[in-house]
Formats: structure tokens, sequence, C-alpha cells
């Protein structure tokens, strides 16, 4: 089964201690600190729009790219009740394209993980280097090495839902440097009965030397990594990590 299809029906509830808040200040406050305070702002892999929503709350003009129909419904559904102007577009982010160029590229909830490949992660930084207005901003997460071998590791998670009981389980290959979970869904049917499903999502943490190295690549200027307090980061001991990265040249 592809990933976030039936997982897109409970995947709000799931993520609801994910301190999205938080996260948009930090990212507005690093967009304003070099000027960026309105305009074009694309969001990759923006799933139910949850982010998406608040730069637009924010003052931005938000498209946001996914490739889980499943999901874009959810967020045109947030869309429709806010009446917040966005663009949704239903693309793989390995191959998205835009009508033209935006001042900044923002994507959160390790979705740059999902790349398992560092031709893919390479592709992904070269389309966005293409479509950032001169010298526009690109800042995204990545979890590290830490906290998929560390944290999470071999453990299994249980979610209770009122309709839907979800369950995770999770394991860290080592050696090939990819994690796994797999998403077992019991969903409940309107005639009483509990539906099983189950997703299979792959993730790869890469280093702030790896990352750095592709953006050169890709031709944009790497500016900063910071932990999970906008301080220095430490791939050692944080789970998330933030890289901001700047357009310097098509």
């Amino acid at each position: 089964m592809d990933t976030y299809t039936v997982f897109a029906e409970v995947y709000d509830r799931c993520m609801e201690e994910i301190p999205y808040e938080e996260w948009c200040r930090q990212i507005t406050s690093l967009l304003r600190q070099d000027g960026i305070a309105d305009g074009l702002v694309l969001e990759l892999g923006c799933g139910t729009g949850t982010m998406t929503e608040l730069l637009a709350q924010a003052g931005y003009d938000m498209i946001g790219v996914d490739a889980s129909g499943e999901m874009l419904s959810k967020a045109i559904e947030k869309r429709n009740s806010s009446g917040q102007d966005i663009l949704y577009l239903q693309q793989d982010m390995r191959e998205f394209e835009l009508y033209g160029t935006v001042r900044a590229v923002v994507s959160v909830c390790d979705t740059m993980n999902y790349l398992l490949e560092e031709e893919e992660l390479l592709q992904v930084f070269r389309l966005v280097n293409n479509y950032l207005d001169p010298k526009g901003l690109f800042l995204f997460d990545l979890k590290t090495e830490h906290h998929f071998r560390d944290v999470v590791g071999t453990q299994s998670f249980v979610q209770n839902e009122e309709d839907a009981c979800v369950i995770w389980e999770n394991y860290y290959y080592e050696e090939e440097r990819v994690n796994e979970y797999a998403v077992t869904i019991f969903a409940a049917e309107e005639d009483g009965r509990y539906e099983r499903h189950q997703e299979l999502h792959y993730q790869k943490p890469y280093t702030i030397a790896q990352i750095q190295r592709l953006l050169q690549q890709a031709g944009m200027e790497f500016v900063a990594a910071y932990g999970e307090n906008v301080e220095e980061a430490s791939e050692t001991d944080s789970s998330r990590i933030y890289i901001l990265a700047r357009e310097c040249g098509k």
C-alpha cells in the first residue's frame, strides 16, 4: 500500500503533540530576519496543510506540494474552512514544477528523510534552487541518526483514538542507515467492524556534512544548522535538526 493513504484519515490526531505553532514562529522569525515578511512561499511535503495554514495566517502567499492525494484532500478541507487563499499541487517533490519563483521554500516533519538516496536529495535541492528568487531561503528539518537508532530504535507505539487504533512498529537498519516503521491501523467501519490497514514507511538520516556537500552541488549556499531550540545543532544529542540554505545562482 502507498504511504499516507488510509493513514491520512488519522494523521492529524497522531500529530497532535507536534508543536506546529512554535515551529511556525521559528520559521517566520528566520525568514523575517532575512527580509522575507510576505510574498510567495512554498511548502514541500505539506501533508494535511497544518503548517501551510499557519504560514498563510502569518501573511505569506502559500503554495503546498504533496504527493498524497488523500493528505491534500484534508488540506483542502482546512482551506475551505479557514478561507485562506492557498494553492495546493499534487506533485512528487523530486519532480515538482511551479509557474514562477518563490521567496522561500520550507519543509517540516522530516519530509526530506523520505528521500533514501543522495541523488534524490540532490535533485530536490536543484529544483528548490531553480524555483527560488535570487537570494531566496530554503529551510527544512531532518530527523537524525541519533533519533532513529537511540530514541525510537526497535520500539513499538500504540495510539488509541475514538474510531481507530494506530500501532507503530519501528526498526533501524544501522548498516544501511535506513529506518523502517510499519503503521497498522484498525479503522472503524460504518457497520461497527474494524478493518485492518498497513503502511510501510522508510526514512534515511543524513549528516550535516552530507547536506552541506549536496547543497553546494545544487548551487546553493549552506547558511546554518540549528538544533531543536534554534541553537547550534548537535547530531549526537538532537532528534531533529534544521537546515537553512540560500539561493546563490542558477
